[in-house]
């Protein structure tokens, strides 16, 4: 009999002087399944709240960010679509051959100045080499012109000695054609070409654009091409008047396409660049409410934990004094 009631008072305190009193006490109120592993620190709520903070402020940032592409998107794309009118008569009279073999060739990679606008940039550049290997040859040389900050990292990389000329900043202030044809003033001044391949990302929606190379043959491979009787083989036919040679008015001609081709293309690639950076900041601003809710749920669940951990250490401490 005495042998019993040890045995049965043995099992009654069995909790209390256990190697883990506080498992044990835990396992009778806390289902196994939401129970820590003994050893392992809870997070702590105030940092859940951190880092809630810091999701919501990056929340804001990228839907202001949205909301400015936006408004810029509606002021270029008006633009861009008045100056689809400049370069048609030009491909219509000289005609857009990017096949034409020629011994320089000159790339022009249009590209933006920042970032956050998903791949457009990367996509010029994939171009950009893929033109130069494509045109490579023993008796060819292929420069590089690049307009924007970002082609300009990752064609430094590998290309450095094929570059020629860097501009940047191009939409600092509002893109306009007497901007624009300043730029191509100095481009055709200090490259020395046979064509000009400019490739840029044409707008096509917000979530879609194109990836387009636009070639300018200079006035040599034009008059080259229509005493061949290619496809500019009809130049001959046109009547010339006043006291230019044809030569002069192909002169003309080649500068004129080239500012209103680069007009465009800039024109163009700044509605990609801020279609594609309303895109990401939309799909940024989704991935941050995602989050936010994973870290509300967590938060949720630290604070029933320590709720749960405090109700535990009263109990504990009660059933200690009554015993």
């Amino acid at each position: 009999m005495a042998m019993a009631a040890l045995r049965r008072e043995g099992r009654r305190f069995a909790p209390l002087i256990s190697p883990h009193p506080m498992a044990a006490i835990r396992s009778s109120i806390v289902p196994a399944e939401e129970q820590a592993p003994l050893g392992v620190r809870s997070i702590s709520t105030q940092i859940v709240r951190n880092r809630m903070k810091s999701v919501k402020n990056i929340q804001k940032i990228t839907k202001a960010m949205k909301m400015v592409a936006a408004s810029k998107l509606r002021a270029i794309q008006a633009k861009a679509e008045n100056s689809r009118g400049l370069w048609q008569p030009f491909t219509a009279l000289l005609g857009d051959t990017p096949s034409v073999q020629v011994k320089k060739d000159v790339i022009v990679t249009i590209s933006s100045d920042k970032g956050l606008c998903g791949g457009i940039n990367s996509t010029s550049v994939k171009i950009s080499k893929a033109l130069n290997k494509l045109n490579s040859g023993p008796d060819k040389e292929t420069k590089y012109v690049i307009l924007g900050e970002k082609a300009k990292a990752q064609l430094i990389r590998d290309s450095k000695k094929d570059i020629v000329l860097v501009l940047t900043e191009l939409q600092k202030n509002p893109l306009n054609y007497t901007q624009v044809s300043v730029l191509a003033d100095d481009i055709l001044k200090n490259v020395e070409f046979d064509a000009l391949r400019i490739i840029f990302n044409k707008f096509q929606s917000v979530v879609a654009f194109l990836p387009t190379v636009s070639t300018v043959l200079s006035p040599e491979i034009v008059e080259r091409e229509a005493e061949s009787g290619g496809k500019l083989g009809e130049l001959d036919s046109y009547e010339i008047e006043g006291g230019e040679t044809k030569s002069e008015i192909l002169q003309n001609l080649a500068e004129f396409q080239f500012s209103c081709v680069l007009f465009n293309a800039v024109l163009e690639n700044a509605c990609s660049e801020q279609g594609a950076r309303m895109s990401a900041m939309d799909s940024s601003s989704r991935n941050a409410g995602e989050m936010l809710d994973r870290l509300t749920l967590t938060y949720n669940r630290t604070r029933q934990a320590s709720i749960t951990t405090e109700l535990i250490e009263i109990i504990s401490g009660a059933s200690a004094l009554e015993g």
